[in-house]
């Protein structure tokens, strides 16, 4: 049976998500219009310039080409919610810019709009002015959840120099799991050409998605 709702105000949604929701509430309130995360129990909705679409897309076109030309098992998207936990255990529902998922994972049930729940392959953030939640809190949650693979791309270069250096150039930092699941990190900028564990031959530069 199919059930039809009216469409919910913006008020609607405001007074819903001044309670504490969970990753199944957040998922079954989110509005399909935009992107929403999940944040120590509260809905956000991520609003983001076209220069930072614009970087998403060319990375996610990059790695979709790259999927279809070794014939990879992966899917790449931009539209999965993905379960994480904070440092306390509370549930959140993450968004990254780009996700690349096992594809057996992904279509183990495609009608499922439950989000994932599993660590998918590879996540890619680019940032924002609030560039503390890419460089604190979803590198903490990512690596708790296992994420393999872990992309910041800070073309604002406006992270903290420990990451980016003297002087603070745009730059793309890549995080991989260790034998001990931690997180190691390789700083890539200006000419040099991106090294992916999940992608190792693709071929993309720093400057490459600068440009976009």
């Amino acid at each position: 049976m199919i059930t039809l709702t009216q469409p919910r105000s913006d008020s609607e949604i405001s007074q819903e998500t001044n309670l504490e929701l969970n990753f199944d509430q957040f998922l079954a309130q989110c509005p399909e219009d935009g992107r929403y995360e999940l944040v120590d129990g509260k809905m956000v909705k991520i609003l983001a310039t076209r220069i930072h679409y614009d970087v998403a897309w060319l990375i996610l076109k990059s790695f979709d080409r790259e999927i279809d030309r070794l014939n990879l098992n992966y899917v790449v998207n931009d539209v999965a919610a993905v379960l994480t936990t904070n440092k306390k255990g509370k549930e959140q529902g993450r968004h990254p810019d780009v996700s690349v998922i096992n594809r057996d994972l992904w279509r183990s049930d495609r009608l499922d709009h439950r989000g994932i729940r599993e660590p998918i392959q590879l996540a890619v953030e680019v940032v924002s002015t609030n560039w503390e939640d890419d460089y604190i809190d979803k590198l903490d949650e990512y690596e708790r959840l296992g994420i393999p693979e872990y992309w910041i791309v800070d073309y604002l270069a406006i992270g903290s120099r420990n990451y980016l250096g003297e002087p603070k150039l745009p730059s793309v930092l890549i995080f991989t799991l260790d034998a001990e699941r931690k997180y190691q990190m390789t700083r890539f900028q200006n000419s040099d050409r991106l090294i992916s564990a999940t992608f190792p031959e693709l071929n993309l530069t720093v400057e490459q998605i600068m440009a976009a």
